[in-house]
């Protein structure tokens, strides 16, 4: 498979589709499999987290990998990100997902949300009590001591707001490399595409066909009528279309599905013509955002009394 790239501000090249392994199940077996899998299809580019439970099954796989020369380290593209409970301690925090992963160094660590839960939440859906203050100006000084002790090759955030880009930018020694957040056709993300890029920013797309198959997900960036007839217009699948939507905005994708047609599938979003004609009508859906957030609001303890706080009215 041809090795399509992006270059971040950070230096590094970062494969511009990666597999997402979150799954619901978090089978260990089967995450396994999908690396391997994965890789033989041509895949790089590998997200995980502490919450998704898939650590160590994620770095188990790619660590047979490499024993079996099937790929060498500095080849694979790993990421994972910092989840709430440890905004105290990011390297602490990294040096854990690093003996969770067996691997001595990350390419990419991220903080998940801009927001802080008590140290021993390690759950995804937070309880009233369990917010603390959120004092991004220390979390992002610690993250840039990860990149100073080498545990990652560059440091970047998540599901952060154009304000947030903006103001994190202006006090951080190191720039963030990456914002991943959820755009598809749907959710255009266009403003925010706008703020990352005055600070060569990369945004990387997550749920990048709307999150089919999550809990929170829905099938209807698959099932657009638009999507779906350029789709057929060009032989392709409507997934492919999507992903190759956001490909054509400059943006990365993780596209998280263990099924191996899908995978095979989504890969082939490279090789998928879409014109000017197709961008025109994609970019003029109405838009939908799926992973709202609400789960991080409350009218006591978050930080974010509403979604319009925690999104800075880009909802």
């Amino acid at each position: 498979m041809r090795s399509y790239q992006v270059r971040l501000n950070c230096g590094i090249t970062m494969p511009v589709i990666g597999l997402g392994t979150y799954s619901f199940e978090n089978d260990t077996e089967i995450t396994k499999q999908a690396v391997h899998a994965a890789l033989k299809m041509g895949y790089r580019h590998f997200d995980t987290a502490k919450i998704y439970g898939s650590e160590p099954a994620v770095g188990s796989a790619l660590t047979e990998a490499i024993h079996n020369q099937v790929v060498d380290r500095d080849d694979v593209f790993l990421t994972s990100k910092l989840w709430s409970s440890d905004h105290s301690d990011p390297v602490a925090a990294l040096k854990r997902t690093l003996r969770n992963l067996g691997m001595e160094y990350l390419d990419m660590y991220l903080v998940h949300w801009p927001v802080k839960f008590k140290p021993w939440v390690c759950y995804p859906v937070p309880n009233e009590e369990d917010f603390e203050e959120l004092d991004l100006e220390s979390t992002w000084a610690g993250m840039e001591k990860c990149l100073e002790l080498g545990l990652c090759r560059c440091i970047g955030v998540s599901n952060f707001s154009s304000k947030k880009i903006q103001w994190l930018s202006e006090i951080a020694s190191v720039i963030p490399a990456v914002n991943q957040v959820e755009m598809h056709p749907m959710w255009r993300q266009s403003k925010l595409r706008d703020v990352c890029a005055e600070y060569r920013i990369h945004v990387s797309a997550y749920s990048p066909l709307g999150g089919p198959g999550n809990s929170w997900g829905s099938t209807a960036v698959v099932d657009n009528p638009i999507i779906q007839s350029i789709a057929y217009k060009h032989s392709a699948t409507p997934a492919q279309v999507a992903l190759k939507w956001g490909l054509s905005k400059g943006s990365s994708a993780i596209v998280k599905s263990f099924n191996q047609t899908r995978m095979k599938e989504n890969i082939g979003a490279f090789d998928v013509m879409v014109d000017d004609q197709d961008i025109l009508e994609i970019d003029n859906l109405e838009e939908m955002k799926i992973m709202r957030g609400e789960f991080l609001c409350n009218d006591t303890t978050s930080p974010y009394r509403t979604l319009e706080d925690l999104w800075d009215d880009e909802i």
